[in-house]
Parts: structure tokens; C-alpha cells; sequence
């Protein structure tokens, strides 16, 4: 399946600060980067996400209709990330944390570059 995603940033520190915090809940810290990019994954492998700033050194801009999800364990572990996103790192809602169609619980926020993100628990 997906082994990791990669979304542009205008502003790296910025964005590792948001990204440090929203995967730490995950259990997942920084495992590589440089000056102009940084990934959140485990070691041993898995699914992660990095922040790079474009090689071509045109500004990031965000896709419309892309977004990259982070799964959770239960519907408390959405709560408590949806919630720590919006409250308190800032980012813009896109949906409540609530059930989406039988089975599925999500919630929605932008990231600081207005990549759309996506916390759920099946």
C-alpha cells in the first residue's frame, strides 16, 4: 500500500513544528531530514509524511482535492488530535471529529501551508 506521502511548505520550521506535534501522538518523531525537508515515520517502517520545500523553487501551494490521513486507534485518539490541531496549533477546520457513513469516524483541518489533513479510526 502507501509507504508515505510528501507536501510542500513555504515554511519549514513553521510546519515541523505543527507536524512534531501531531505525530508525537502517533508515537512517530522525525527519522530523516535536511535543510529543505523533513519525514515523520518509524524506523522500522510504515506509512510517514514529510514537509519539503519545492525543488524547483516555485512556492508550495496546496492540491485541490489531495489530502493525506492519519489513522488512529479509536475514537478518542480523533478527538484528542482533531481537537489539538484546531484549539491549539491553529489549524483551520474542514469537519468536525464525528462519524462519517457506518464504521468510519474523521475529523478534518488544514496545516499551516493549507494542506488538507484528515485524523480517522475505522
Amino acid at each position: 500500500m502507501l509507504g508515505y506521502v510528501t507536501l510542500g511548505t513555504n515554511d519549514l520550521e513553521k510546519a515541523a513544528a505543527f507536524y512534531d506535534r501531531l505525530c508525537a501522538e502517533f508515537g512517530v518523531g522525525r527519522m530523516m531530514g535536511d535543510d529543505n525537508f523533513i519525514a515523520w515515520g518509524k524506523p522500522d517502517g510504515g506509512a510517514g509524511i514529510g514537509l519539503t520545500k519545492p525543488f524547483n523553487g516555485e512556492p508550495a501551494t496546496i492540491g485541490n482535492g489531495v489530502m493525506a490521513a492519519f489513522q488512529a486507534d479509536s475514537k478518542e485518539q480523533v478527538d484528542k488530535v482533531y481537537k489539538m490541531a484546531v484549539e491549539e496549533l491553529g489549524a483551520p477546520c474542514e469537519g468536525p471529529a464525528g462519524p462519517r457513513g457506518e464504521g468510519f469516524y474523521a475529523g478534518y483541518f488544514r496545516d499551516p501551508d493549507g494542506n488538507k489533513l484528515n485524523v480517522f479510526c475505522m
